[in-house]
């Protein structure tokens, strides 16, 4: 899994969720993460690393993450992630 077919979202705006779009990247762009959050300032590194990690982990190599976090657990962001790729294809 390197590349995604379509762009695909899971999640919601809801307190204690993530929205989580993936829109696929062209070849050789890398894993690019736009995040917007309440608690950029304390988890915003956290929040991309563990986004960034979890993509790498599952192989995907190419893709833009535009995510609205509302102070999610790290266990809903992986899986909203997860199902995110689930969707588009991968």
């Amino acid at each position: 899994m390197s590349k995604l077919l379509k762009a695909a979202q899971a999640g919601t705006v809801e307190s204690s969720d993530i929205l989580i779009r993936l829109i696929p990247g062209d070849a050789g762009s890398g894993i690019q993460v736009e995040l917007v959050s309440p608690t950029m300032q304390q988890y915003g590194k956290h929040i991309n690393n563990l986004i960034t990690t979890t993509l790498v982990s599952l192989g995907i190599d190419d893709v833009q993450v535009n995510a609205t976090d509302r102070g999610a657990l790290d266990c809903t962001i992986k899986a909203r992630v997860i199902t995110a790729l689930q969707r588009a294809g991968e």
